[in-house]
């Protein structure tokens, strides 16, 4: 599925932009939503963030691998760039404690987040993308 230049310009930016991504998990203790600062666009099947605070995210990801991600931006929809402000990922996590690709996704993080507290322990997750659209279900730009 081809990731428009656009959409990894909005979603590489996300946290920068005051607009951060969401990653909706799920566990035993029931669902979860965490702010992503490091979520960004690693390939055209894939996204990938730098997991460094290990709660409740890390811990449901232990039980349940399917996750959402979602880009919230309403003022790119108020702006004319997104006919919708909100973008959903889903697809399937998986986590690179060492490795050359926790090692590639550590390279492709912005200065702030590989020289945040915590970074050096940090785990790669690559999310292998099963479907994206817009929240009224089209399909992204």
């Amino acid at each position: 599925m081809p990731i428009s230049q656009k959409i990894r310009t909005l979603v590489d930016n996300a946290w920068i932009d005051g607009y951060p991504c969401l990653l909706a998990t799920a566990g035993p203790d029931g669902p979860n939503i965490s702010p992503k600062g490091s979520m960004l666009v690693y390939d055209d099947e894939h996204l990938a963030y730098w997991e460094r605070s290990k709660k409740q995210a890390l811990a449901n990801l232990g039980c349940e691998l399917r996750v959402c991600v979602m880009y919230p931006n309403f003022k790119a929809q108020r702006d004319g760039i997104l006919e919708s402000g909100f973008l959903r990922f889903y697809g399937t996590a998986e986590l690179h404690e060492s490795g050359p690709l926790r090692e590639a996704i550590f390279k492709r993080l912005n200065k702030r987040e590989q020289e945040h507290d915590g970074a050096d322990k940090g785990i790669g997750v690559l999310i292998k993308i099963s479907r994206a659209a817009d929240v009224r279900g089209k399909p992204l730009p």
